[in-house]
């Protein structure tokens, strides 16, 4: 993991020690690698040698074939260095039930301008995604001086600033001796886990995340106030420059990585259909799908935890949908066995309720950015594929005949995007899969036993095809919108799509 200015290489985060029980110090390299192939019984990783040629026989073979061994090395090495950048651009998502992107494009042209002091920052609107705009990030930036002063944030909370926002005083875990409101502070990100709550310094492995004004004294943070919840430092100097969202224009956009408003435009929800968003916190693509359906119809959106499910509906309320219904429940029981009427429109469900299904499955996240920070066991990770399939065959009972099924996750391991793809079509033989559109990502990964036709049809999202590039404000003038297009399409999240059609009845 290294950034390319020598000042904030990470290079050293990519040696951290896995939790007790782990695959050991190779981290998110050897990992991910494992993962193409997963044996879904293995709890513990041998060398990557052995992993690499004594997996399933047939997945090796087309992997290996695909790229060559030493190739293949390379690829993920690449790709895993990429994971722990920011994306090259910030993208949100325009609610147009309530505005056109016009408008909106105005209304954050102004609010970028206060951000970022008159600095001229393009905005742009997607050609294939019309109700998505595209903002540049700038980065990392190079000479910033560190100062004496420090405040240490959790990883997490790390990778927010990376991706423009201020430091909140729940994620602050340490604060110099001194550190007084309306100071200049250093902030960097301890991305082991190792800095003690409230200590007063930290000489561990930590990464530079830029400088910013205290709004608390060390005093206030550390004083045990269950209602500090606002923000503690506000990032004057970040290393990479992106807008902050915090209450901007919050009923007119929506903050979303590209790929995953991808997803509901490849589920193309008409006006007046019955949807299901069958693992749908935080609500992004649920209130995309009101959204596209000019807010005629049913969107039913599902979660199992309390708190995820009242932010579902915080959002929908804030966004003006009202044809959302969302409800706390265990998609994996959603479907009503006993053939009895449903009790008003409430899970579980009747067979062949909806007229389409998005399932953005729980997943191991693998693909989301920036990562210098990873706590998974190989046993957690594996345990996704499981889940993953039984919310599939939900999924696929309450879907109609003719109605289409999107499977979606935010990871880049085979286990569970194409494996889970060639399952589907073997256990379901009146599943068919579909072309996408639009198709932004790169084609499927060989290794599932896919045909070459079939993986043509599926959206794999590599942030590694592209090189890894600075970005300053001299060289945004000099860029051509198509090329920053572009751009932003490959240098995302890794993500995996997939769009079913079910042919008949079950």
């Amino acid at each position: 993991m290294y950034l390319r200015n020598p000042e904030y290489n990470l290079e050293r985060a990519a040696r951290f020690s896995w939790p007790s029980g782990g695959p050991g110090t190779r981290g998110w390299l050897l990992i991910a690698k494992t993962l193409l192939t997963v044996n879904s019984e293995r709890e513990k990783k041998p060398p990557f040698s052995s992993i690499f040629l004594e997996e399933n026989q047939h997945s090796r073979k087309n992997i290996v074939s695909a790229f060559g061994k030493q190739a293949a090395e390379r690829k993920f090495e690449t790709l895993l260095n990429h994971l722990s950048h920011p994306p090259s651009f910030t993208t949100v998502r325009v609610n147009t039930h309530l505005a056109s992107v016009q408008h909106v494009k105005d209304l954050l042209f102004d609010e970028l301008q206060k951000q970022f002091n008159g600095l001229n920052v393009p905005i742009l609107q997607h050609p294939d995604l019309q109700d998505v705009l595209l903002i540049p990030v700038i980065g990392p930036r190079k000479n910033i001086k560190k100062q004496h002063c420090e405040a240490i944030v959790g990883a997490q909370c790390g990778h927010a600033v990376l991706r423009g926002a201020h430091v909140y005083v729940p994620g602050i875990v340490s604060a110099s001796k001194f550190m007084k409101a309306g100071d200049l502070i250093s902030v960097y990100s301890d991305i082991k886990g190792k800095c003690k709550k409230g200590a007063k310094e930290f000489d561990g492995t930590k990464v530079f995340l830029g400088n910013g004004i205290s709004e608390l004294s060390r005093k206030e943070i550390f004083s045990g106030l269950p209602e500090l919840k606002g923000i503690g430092i506000r990032m004057t100097e970040p290393v990479y420059l992106s807008p902050s969202f915090d209450n901007v224009l919050p009923s007119y956009l929506f903050l979303q990585n590209l790929p995953s408003a991808v997803v509901t435009h490849v589920l193309n929800p008409q006006p007046g259909e019955k949807i299901l968003d069958l693992c749908a916190a935080p609500g992004g693509k649920t209130t995309h799908i009101a959204a596209l359906m000019r807010d005629q119809g049913e969107v039913i959106a599902l979660d199992k935890i309390p708190n995820k499910v009242e932010k579902i509906k915080q959002n929908a309320l804030l966004l003006g949908l009202n044809s959302i219904k969302a409800f706390c429940f265990d998609g994996t029981k959603a479907l009503q066995l006993d053939m009895v009427k449903d009790a008003e429109g409430k899970p579980p469900f009747l067979p062949e309720s909806f007229d389409r299904v998005l399932l953005d499955a729980p997943c191991s996240g693998m693909g989301q950015r920036p990562n210098m920070a990873c706590s998974w066991t190989l046993k957690e990770v594996t345990s996704y594929q499981p889940l993953q399939r039984k919310l599939f065959t939900v999924a696929v009972e309450l879907l109609r005949p003719g109605g289409v099924l999107v499977y979606s996750t935010c990871t880049i391991t085979l286990a569970e995007n194409e494996e889970q793809v060639a399952w589907a079509l073997r256990t379901f033989p009146y599943l068919q899969l579909q072309p996408q559109e639009p198709q932004i990502g790169g084609e499927g990964m060989m290794g599932a036993g896919l045909a070459f036709e079939q993986l043509k049809q599926l959206q794999r999202f590599d942030p590694s095809v592209v090189p890894l590039r600075d970005t300053d404000i001299d060289s945004l003038r000099d860029a051509r919108v198509e090329d920053m297009i572009w751009l932003a399409n490959k240098d995302c999240i890794g993500f995996f799509i997939a769009k079913f059609i079910k042919c008949k009845s079950t």
